[in-house]
């Protein structure tokens, strides 16, 4: 068999990274410039599966969410370290460190005109536990369930509420975790007027909106368009436009022509030759900002060979980390070996793992496995998720290992991914809150049945490693956060050895903007790109 040389496999990352601009650029035709009223975005979002803050779990959702919906509280724009109020005025927290008392701001109204109430509090919180989706566990972990959530989250006066956890968590988690997009609040009125069958709404709200944040959602056509509009009953400053369009467009160099033509006027998925090719351009400026997200492949442990741990550790060794980092993600990513984000507290920037096909082959022997294999790897048709998995199937194929690659769009992915009944697949994680327990997922499962109530990254790789389990439960706890730092990097350096995971990289989110927009900033999380505080010339 012949084998390509790390300066070929190199080469066909860069012609994989630049051949959609040839593709793309006889596909471009010309739309009308953008109103100066509305801000035009292209942005591939065909991961996005519902409206529903009780649901919504996919990156794209959450800078929809982030953007339509209000908190409790939520990231300070101006400085993500910090926690401000959102519809919460003021909060107290018992001395025994197990109830949080909100006072919210008075005056509130969702879009509908409806009053925001603190009733409307409970009730969306208490939905979010009753329907127990994806993103449910951000609250159960505090000991919500369906049967206790209406005693333990509760409206105490019209604009007061109480929410009791079973442990005292370290305040700055709790509160961290109520930033979540499960956070929201909806219009309790609103919702319970489309309830069918005691569904709690949810039927109606997988399209529908019933929020009360900056901008409102008006429509959405998946992998087609989004619309949001200006919330003129926001309680804050108002956006100066008045609505968001964004355009479902995944190839980066058709992302770069609509923007040089200013069809668009943010592009959000440039490949690192797109946005060098726009650095002379003087109606054009870049943004970036490093993101809580990471890439990575993911082993499901229900397939044989991939349960070796042998087989684990030498596909680690078979990804050409050095040469993905100079093309396919350059100045768009950072290499990162770790489960925690560069930006966390706890993480790690160990990275000992680099191409090494005779170490990868060693293992595969010791396996019993020294002609290989073959496998399937499920992939979002996106890049650079593209281009490095083609880098990936390469060099695997170097030590035996035939990956077949199969593709489709986010959605489906994603709801392959969740039922577990891939063998590998490569996707991203971003923080669903500003605080490291956001990705203990990699490492907790507790129960690993089929049907388990909680469904986190390890559970959907079948991976169950009690120790770390536990370790992660600890670490949550812990008020000393120099201990608490220590827990996670010994996690990270155990998972680095053991784990179904190959971490790629850690995301630098770049967009390129018309010069004539001010104000947009990319934030740390994906439901922390705020829109609404956008403006035109």
């Amino acid at each position: 068999m012949r084998t390509l040389s790390p300066v070929l496999n190199r080469r066909i990352l860069v012609a994989a990274a630049a051949s959609a601009l040839v593709l793309a650029a006889g596909m471009h035709s010309a739309v009308a410039a953008t109103p100066k009223d509305t801000l035009v975005v292209a942005f591939g979002f065909d991961d996005i599966i519902t409206m529903d803050p009780a649901e919504a779990f996919e990156l794209s959702a959450g800078e929809i969410m982030g953007n339509t919906y209000d908190r409790l509280v939520r990231l300070d724009p101006a400085d993500s370290s910090k926690l401000v109020g959102d519809v919460a005025k003021a909060w107290t927290i018992s001395p025994d460190g197990k109830t949080y008392t909100f006072e919210l701001k008075p005056g509130l109204k969702f879009a509908s005109g409806n009053p925001l109430t603190a009733e409307d509090v409970a009730y969306s919180l208490q939905r979010a536990v009753m329907l127990d989706k994806s993103p449910a566990f951000i609250l159960t972990q505090f000991g919500f369930g369906k049967d206790s959530v209406k005693d333990k989250i509760k409206a105490t006066g019209p604009l007061t509420l109480t929410m009791e956890t079973d442990k005292a968590y370290a305040p700055s988690f709790v509160l961290n975790c109520l930033t979540a997009n499960v956070g929201a609040i909806v219009d309790k009125k609103l919702v319970a007027s489309h309830e069918k069958d005691g569904d709690w709404g949810y039927a109606w709200m997988k399209t529908g909106y019933a929020g009360s944040g900056p901008l409102k959602l008006r429509e959405w056509r998946a992998n087609e368009v989004i619309t949001l509009e200006r919330n003129d009953n926001y309680y804050g400053p108002k956006m100066p436009l008045a609505r968001v369009l964004y355009r479902h467009v995944k190839e980066s160099a058709t992302q770069r022509l609509l923007l040089e033509k200013g069809d668009i006027d943010i592009a959000r998925n440039l490949a690192p030759q797109d946005l060098a090719a726009l650095a002379s351009n003087k109606d054009v400026k870049t943004t970036s900002a490093p993101k809580g997200t990471v890439y990575y492949i993911s082993l499901n442990q229900k397939n044989p060979n991939l349960a070796k741990p042998e087989v684990r550790e030498a596909l680690k060794w078979l990804v050409d980390y050095s040469a993905i980092g100079d093309t396919l993600i350059k100045n768009i990513g950072v290499i990162d070996q770790n489960f925690m984000p560069v930006g966390l507290l706890g993480a790690s920037t160990e990275m000992p793992y680099k191409l090494d096909v005779d170490k990868a082959k060693a293992l595969l022997t010791k396996a019993g496995l020294p002609n290989g294999f073959k496998v399937t790897i499920d992939m979002r048709t996106i890049q650079p998720v593209q281009g490095i998995t083609e880098s990936f199937q390469q060099t695997a194929k170097r030590a035996g290992i035939d990956i077949e690659i199969i593709p489709g769009d986010g959605k489906q992915v994603l709801t392959k991914y969740r039922a577990r009944t891939h063998d590998m697949y490569i996707g991203q994680w971003g923080a669903d809150y500003w605080d490291p327990h956001t990705n203990a997922t990699f490492v907790q499962n507790s129960d690993n049945s089929d049907d388990a109530k909680a469904k986190p990254l390890a559970w959907r790789n079948a991976w169950i490693v009690p120790a770390l389990d536990k370790m992660a439960d600890a670490a949550v706890l812990e008020r000393d956060t120099a201990k608490r730092k220590k827990m996670y990097e010994d996690m990270q350096a155990e998972f680095r050895k053991t784990s179904p995971f190959i971490m790629l990289f850690q995301q630098t989110e770049v967009a390129a903007v018309r010069s004539n927009v001010d104000g947009f900033k990319l934030g740390p999380t994906f439901d922390t790109n705020y829109m609404f505080l956008v403006s035109k010339k």
